[in-house]
């Protein structure tokens, strides 16, 4: 009994989208060849989801999962799975939507409420399964209805609430449900509506004021709010103007507010009934008329120099029955000064500030708008100086200066000189500050500054501050230095407050402080009394003062040679064995040129004799006769001989004597 599966098959019947209410059928399908034909055991099971929805077991190769009323909650993946004789296969997934959803139910809790109150309501939709969404509308006739909706992720049913607001009387409400399927919104119709009836539970607020027209400033007026509640527990009347509380009452019906009129009382008035979260409100425009405009406050002068004369003057323009008072303004609070229409007072610097007039007409009070006095005290002479007190500055670096007024009114205008030049202008309080970015070698301009304010005494100029810069340095003396001499070096600079600190370096393959010394002068001097080789270089020198940086002058290369005396001794040492070279020299060629000088003699017989020889030979030959020159050399031997022996004594004596010897060629042919 041998047999494979060909196929597992799901379908769904009528389609694989069906309507909600109708019936559907999933059907399971197993293709199976077999060896003979003999009965097979299948035992089907379906699955939505993953989840397992069916099971049956049959001898044929077919199953059917029958559903009668088919709801949105059906859709979703189905899946079937076919096992026979230890063998097991599955279909593939076929997705089933149901269309439509069911129909939501709407409940209110209460079907009667009370302004404030709030509508429970909950909407279910039976038989769908969640995540669904619930939307619930509030409708008000001849408006557009409000909708909330909640997300229930776990339930098929929602729960909101509703206020009941002012001006609600009869509402009416309903929900409607969505799902998403294959990321697509589903809707469901909407529930059936529910109406539910508003009560009030007070009227709207009645607001009145006495007296009720031509209200005019310092008459009495008199606002009253009133409602008819049904139960005063909880309730309270609030009366405002502007969002300003100005009166309210609790647990009762009427609320009075009364007060003398003013100006300021003009403006919309609110009168507010709350009772729990019910609430109504009324509003009255009220109007009152000017006793009188605003005093003017008028003076002499707004700025003045101290102790000078100010005059104020109070004034109510057509109107001159008034009680006046003159004040001066304070964080405190307003200070008196007198009950009059005028008032006149040297004054001092104390003295400035805001001043104000107040008139007083059948208890009404007005105020003028302040009137500024300035009472400026001379500058005093400003003082000019380096930021950090010292009198001088480094080449090329920032100088920053203050200008300071110790006496004088703020503000104070402040302005720099460097020379005739106006470099800056600073208003300030008690002082000023400038800097000069870059100082120059040629920088030798005073500074100044100068300070005024609005007093009449004008401008007050300081002294003049010369700067110090600290300039170039350099060093003496430089090149060629004899071996065991004194040596000076020089360090000076051009420029520099006093005292500064001089310090002569060394540089060979590392650098060497040789000399250091403060000094209340512009330059130093140091001795070296004996240089050596050693001391071959290059030599700087640095310098500083308070000012504490470092100035560096240009590097000088002095070199150590050989003294005189050296050199004489040196040259005796090489000089002499010259000298004994060359006595030598002359010796051998003295010696070579007394053998040279005998070897001419001979050489002066010799052609002599060979003269002779050649004239006797040519006689001979002449006459016949042949010598051979044997004979000649003997002789000539013989003669130079005699020659030598009889000088002997007279040539070794004799004195050396110079001469030039000039040897000719012989002829070959002789």
């Amino acid at each position: 009994q041998v047999f494979t599966f060909n196929t597992v098959e799901i379908k769904v019947q009528p389609s694989v989208k069906v309507k909600n209410g109708d019936p559907m059928s999933i059907v399971c399908h197993a293709d199976i060849s077999k060896s003979a034909d003999f009965q097979l055991k299948h035992n089907f099971t379906i699955f939505k989801d993953g989840k397992l929805v069916f099971m049956t077991v049959s001898d044929k190769g077919d199953a059917q999962y029958e559903i009668s009323t088919a709801r949105s909650s059906d859709t979703g993946d189905y899946e079937c799975t076919v096992e026979a004789g230890r063998k097991t296969k599955s279909s593939n997934s076929l997705h089933v939507w149901v269309t439509g959803m069911t129909k939501p139910i709407l409940t209110a809790e209460k079907k009667e409420v009370l302004e404030g109150e709030v509508v429970k309501l909950r909407c279910e939709l039976p038989e769908e399964v969640p995540p669904l969404y619930f939307f619930f509308r509030k409708i008000k006739m001849n408006s557009t209805p409000k909708e909330k909706y909640v997300y229930e992720l776990y339930r098929n049913f929602s729960v909101v609430e509703f206020s009941v607001e002012e001006g609600d009387n009869i509402l009416q409400f309903d929900c409607y449900g969505k799902r998403i399927v294959k990321l697509e919104y589903e809707t469901s119709e909407h529930s059936n509506k529910t109406l539910v009836t508003v009560r009030e539970p007070f009227i709207k607020p009645t607001l009145n004021v006495k007296p009720s027209s031509n209200i005019t400033e310092g008459d009495r007026i008199q606002l009253e709010c009133s409602t008819v509640v049904a139960r005063m527990r909880d309730i309270e009347i609030i009366l405002q103007k502007n969002k300003t509380i100005l009166n309210s009452v609790r647990d009762e019906k009427l609320l009075r507010y009364s007060a003398v009129a003013t100006l300021e009382d003009s403006g919309e008035y609110l009168c507010k009934v709350e009772q729990g979260r019910a609430s109504k409100t009324t509003k009255l425009n009220v109007v009152v008329a000017e006793l009188f405009p605003a005093p003017i406050l008028a003076t002499s002068a707004s700025k003045l120099d101290e102790n000078k004369e100010l005059t104020l003057s109070c004034s109510i323009s057509g109107f001159r029955k008034a009680n006046f008072s003159i004040l001066r303004r304070s964080s405190n609070g307003d200070i008196w000064l007198k009950n009059s229409r005028n008032l006149t007072m040297k004054v001092n610097v104390n003295d400035t500030g805001s001043y104000i007039c107040k008139a007083e007409v059948k208890g009404i009070v007005k105020t003028s708008k302040p009137v500024r006095i300035n009472v400026y005290a001379p500058v005093s002479k400003p003082t000019l100086s380096i930021v950090g007190g010292l009198p001088e500055v480094v080449l090329g670096k920032p100088l920053q200066l203050i200008c300071r007024s110790v006496m004088g009114t703020p503000p104070i205008t402040f302005t720099f000189y460097k020379g005739n030049e106006v470099k800056k202008i600073v208003i300030n309080d008690t002082y000023a500050t400038f800097l000069d970015e870059n100082i120059r070698q040629n920088d030798k301009r005073g500074y100044k500054c100068d300070a005024r304010n609005n007093h009449s005494s004008g401008m007050k100029a300081s002294n003049i501050l010369n700067i110090t810069v600290i300039g170039n340095l350099g060093s003496i003396p430089y090149g060629e230095v004899e071996d065991g001499s004194e040596t000076a070096f020089l360090c000076s600079v051009k420029e520099g407050s006093w005292p500064i600190h001089f310090r002569i370096f060394r540089k060979t393959d590392r650098e060497v402080l040789l000399f250091e010394k403060s000094e209340n002068a512009d330059r130093v001097m140091w001795r070296k009394e004996a240089m050596n080789s050693q001391d071959t270089g290059t030599y700087y020198c640095m310098a500083s003062n308070r000012a504490n940086v470092d100035v560096k002058s240009h590097p000088i290369t002095i070199s150590v040679i050989l003294a005189s005396w050296q050199k004489g001794v040196i040259a005796a040492f090489v000089l002499i064995p010259i000298a004994g070279a060359v006595t030598l020299a002359l010796w051998w060629f003295l010696c070579k040129k007394k053998k040279a000088k005998g070897r001419s003699m001979e050489m002066s017989g010799s052609a002599l004799a060979t003269n002779l020889t050649s004239e006797k030979l040519t006689r001979q030959h002449n006459d016949g006769d042949y010598y051979s020159g044997s004979g000649y050399i003997e002789d000539s031997e013989n003669h130079m001989k005699s020659t030598d022996e009889s000088k002997g004594p007279d040539l070794e004596s004799a004195e050396v004597e110079y001469t030039e010897v000039e040897v000719s060629t012989l002829d070959p042919h002789r």
